[in-house]
């Protein structure tokens, strides 16, 4: 492990690790699930001896350090941790191009400190911030260290039945409907011309309205699955062809977060 070698140093001071500390996926959810059924207590464990975090949402980290107090002591109250917020533009715009520059979020690191990568759900830099931060830490020489658990486009892969070998995931598609429609029919096509699955999300109030654009827009014989409230009690995985989606529609809880997948 590298280390401080600065001068007047009386011994190497290893540097910090980084773990990237995935959420339950309940953020937002009126429901919790039971956090020891969908997190391993090894994950919590490494995570309530963090006293150093970087964080997408500071209250929803803190919430969640409340969750695991209850399964494994913190080694501070949640009041004493350090939970630096990331900026709102990176949230907005992503933080995967490099425009912003995370080395001075990982001073502690530097000094010593683990510190813990947390977003609102899911791993974070997984279709969530962070991605800046990995990269900062790699090229200031701390050892990166992923964390078991919950990641929603590989849970929802895996319950689609689409192909599992070649897949990509596309992010959040247009707001406006006839870009929204456009870029669905980009996706099939691609899907279609190279059996590539096709992953994307949408906030959960507007899963109502992407769920019509896609039965409007994909054709009859392309397959359409949506995971739903995923490890929730409420969970639902539905994956058919289109023509079926059309015969026996499905309402989707606009509260509950979900992920659309097309393919055939």
């Amino acid at each position: 492990m590298a280390a401080d070698t600065h001068p007047g140093a009386l011994e190497p001071t290893p540097f910090g690790k980084l773990y990237l500390v995935p959420s339950p996926l309940d953020f937002g959810c009126e429901t919790h699930a039971d956090l020891q059924d969908t997190m391993p207590l090894g994950t919590l464990k490494v995570a309530a001896q963090l006293q150093f975090w970087i964080s997408e949402n500071a209250k929803s980290t803190r919430a969640y350090l409340k969750r695991v107090n209850a399964v494994t002591p913190l080694s501070q109250s949640v009041q004493a941790l350090r939970i630096e917020e990331l900026p709102r533009e990176v949230h907005k715009k992503g933080d995967h191009t490099g425009n912003f520059d995370a080395r001075p979020w990982l001073a502690p690191a530097m000094k010593g400190h683990d510190m813990g990568l947390a977003s609102e759900a899911g791993m974070p830099a997984v279709a969530d911030p962070g991605a800046s931060v990995v990269r900062a830490a790699h090229e200031l020489g701390l050892e990166v260290i992923p964390l078991t658990g919950p990641v929603s486009l590989l849970l929802a892969l895996a319950a689609s039945g689409l192909n599992g070998q070649n897949f990509a995931f596309a992010g959040y598609l247009p707001q406006d409907p006839v870009e929204r429609c456009q870029r669905i029919r980009e996706l099939e096509s691609l899907a279609l011309k190279t059996g590539q699955t096709q992953l994307f999300i949408e906030t959960p109030y507007r899963n109502a309205a992407m769920l019509q654009s896609l039965l409007q827009t994909l054709q009859h014989n392309t397959r359409l699955a949506v995971s739903s409230g995923l490890t929730l009690g409420c969970g639902v995985c539905r994956s058919e062809s289109i023509k079926n989606w059309r015969k026996k529609p499905s309402p989707l809880d606009n509260s509950t977060p979900a992920v659309f997948a097309l393919g055939r």
